[in-house]
Order: C-alpha cells, then structure tokens, then sequence
C-alpha cells in the first residue's frame, strides 16, 4: 500500500515587533572551495566562535525544499494522536540518560508548579548502532529522513570542523573531521521539536520561558529557519539578544564539547527560548534541529598538536580540572542524565531568575550544570 501523501509545510508570517535582534555574522559556504576561500571564512567565524558561539550559514547544499519536508514530517508526527506517540517514549529510557525517540510535554516541572511545554522527537543518525522501531509517518520516509541527515553532516558539519581545524592551526585539516565520522558510532541525531503555546498567566509564572538559559553539550547544533522568534542568545556584554530568523540559512551554536577539546578557547554558546512576541505568541513553534557530537570514543581533553591552543596555553578544561578524562559517551551519557532527571521544580523570581535545589544540576562530584539567568 502505497505511502500517503504529506502536504507541504508553509511556514508562518515573521513577527512585525520591533525586537532587539543580535547582530551575528553569516558565513557563506559557497566560498568554501574557492581559492583561499576557507582561509577567508575563518577570519570571519575567529571573533563569533570565540566570543558569541552563533552565526549563520548560507549556500549550503541543502534545499529549501528538503528542508520543509523536514518539517512536514515533524508536523505529521506531532498530529498524532497522544497515545501513539507514547509508544515510542520510556520514562526509564531517559533515566538512564538515553534520549532517543519521544519526550512528552510535561516531563518536567520548570517552575512554580508549571509543566514544561515543549515536544520532543529524537531521531539517531544511520551509523548502524540505533536500531529503533519509528511511526509509520517516519518510518514510510526513513530513506529520505537518513538523506537529510546525512547532508547536514557532510554539507554543514565537516565544512566546519575543517574551519576549526584551520582555526586551530592543525597539521591535517581533517583531523576534527576523523573524530566525527557519520558511519563511527556517536550520537549526532536528528530533532522535531514542538513548543506550545500557553496562556500569558502560565507564561508569567515561569519567567516568560519556554526553556532557561542553557548550553549545548556537543560540538555544533544546526538549527534550521523558525519564522516564531523565540530564540535567544546572551552576548559578550551579558545582554539577552533575539535571533532573527533570516531566509536560506541555518543558525549555528557551538557547544560544551567543542569548549572542552579547545580548552576553553571555542566558547559554548549560550541560550534560551523566550515566549513568543505578542503578534506570535498564540502559535506553536515547530523546530528541526541536527546535533553534531564527536564519535562516542573520543576523549573530549584539549587538543594537544594546536599550536594555537599550546601558544595561549589552553590546555586544561573542565573535566581535566576534577582529573576526569571523558570520552564523548560517558559525557553524554551523565549529561543526558543530569538533564532528563525528575529534579524538584525550580523558584522562578518574578523577574525570571530560576534558583534549584542542592545536587539538582550536578552532572558529576565537582561539577553541576549551568542554568543562565
């Protein structure tokens, strides 16, 4: 019986407010094999890796119309009915720090007795080691599902790991790309991810945040055109600035892993996910999202051939600090952990601060979590 047919996905109107945006550079990857067109993207990408961890990319082989399909695909799932989608979610499963498949809304209690609002689907890369069993709306599409995927690693990721490896001053530009591999076992996956929209009385009470300030715990997470604006990131100088939207582009971060491998110089970026502006603020926000990890047996201590690291003397970081020396799985495996426990809820002030309970945010003895206000 043949696949039943998706309708398009049309992208809602961008919010007319007058927001105040953050002004992030957009590195256009049709330079990137032109003559001393990677030397020149570097010079671009040195200040916001370092000080900000957000940009854009442009031109990068992935087409609009793939990218809606995409979304096309994260909206059928999310119309299924609350029962179907259970199937595919284990409270226990995200104990244990496995995240893989379907989170609820309501997981979690952000604060002041008020439940998390956001939907999340997970889907693993195609390298051999996650087998799961997926809905049939994904399932009946999983070649085309595994083609995105795989795009975004080879179109997107390893473009930018050579940049950090130029950045670096490593001796193989390659090097990043090795400890990356899409066929190597990690856990680099593919998001849907749905918030929604809630009444102004609940959206009070938690700060007027459908997620706190926040890092991401690999090397890049892509985050593809969202017309609701409600990212937000927090700058060099401490000041919350919205991400605009901005067509045939992706909005990249840097994240805690690529922070540790540089010994601090790659700055993991921080964000949150603020309600809505008033003109957008009744709709639902459905995001794709691809997050990039070193393969799960890279040890995540600084890079010891960076002559750039060596010269500034960048060669400890936060794990190496506590005499820990993590590789990828077992970081995100206490990260994923920390992140998917039952904490009890957290003191929201009425100015959005969140405060939490004693070893809420401890990932491992020495080191806890962040949540950024």
């Amino acid at each position: 019986m043949p696949a039943r047919i998706i309708d398009r996905y049309d992208h809602v109107p961008e919010t007319k407010e007058d927001l105040d945006w953050a002004e992030l550079i957009t590195l256009d990857l049709s330079q990137y094999d032109q003559p001393g067109g990677k030397e020149s993207l570097v010079k671009q990408l040195d200040h916001a890796v370092r000080h900000v961890g957000f940009f854009y990319v442009k031109n990068f082989n992935i087409s609009q119309e793939e990218i809606d399909r995409q979304f096309a695909l994260g909206r059928e799932f999310y119309a299924l009915p609350l029962e179907e989608k259970l199937k595919y979610h284990s409270s226990a499963d995200l104990e244990r720090g496995e995240y893989n498949g379907y989170r609820p809304a309501g997981h979690r209690i952000l604060g002041n007795g008020i439940k998390d609002n956001v939907q999340v689907y997970n889907i693993p890369k195609f390298d051999g080691y996650h087998h799961r069993q997926q809905p049939a709306v994904l399932a009946n599409n999983i070649e085309e599902i595994e083609q995105f995927s795989r795009k975004c690693h080879t179109e997107v990721v390893e473009k930018l790991l050579r940049l950090f490896a130029i950045l670096l001053e490593l001796p193989d530009e390659d090097q990043l790309v090795r400890d990356h591999q899409y066929d190597v076992k990690g856990e680099d996956h593919l998001r849907y991810m749905h918030y929604a929209a809630r009444g102004a009385e609940l959206n009070k009470k938690v700060g007027g945040l459908y997620s706190p300030g926040h890092t991401d715990l690999g090397t890049v997470t892509l985050l593809f055109r969202q017309p609701v604006a409600a990212l937000q990131i927090l700058n060099s100088e401490g000041q919350w600035k919205w991400v605009r939207p901005q067509d045939g582009t992706i909005t990249i971060n840097t994240c805690d892993a690529l922070t540790a491998l540089t010994g601090g110089l790659i700055k993991s970026s921080i964000h949150r996910v603020h309600v809505p502006p008033a003109d957008q603020a009744h709709i639902d926000r459905l995001g794709v999202l691809y997050f990039a990890r070193p393969n799960n047996h890279v040890v995540l201590d600084p890079i010891t051939n960076s002559p750039l690291l060596n010269r500034l003397g960048l060669t400890k970081n936060v794990f190496t600090e506590l005499g820990q020396h993590l590789t990828t799985e077992e970081w995100v495996k206490v990260r994923q952990t920390q992140q998917q426990r039952r904490t009890r809820e957290a003191k929201v002030s009425e100015d959005g601060k969140y405060s939490y309970g004693d070893k809420d945010l401890q990932i491992l003895p020495g080191l806890d979590a962040k949540v950024y206000n």
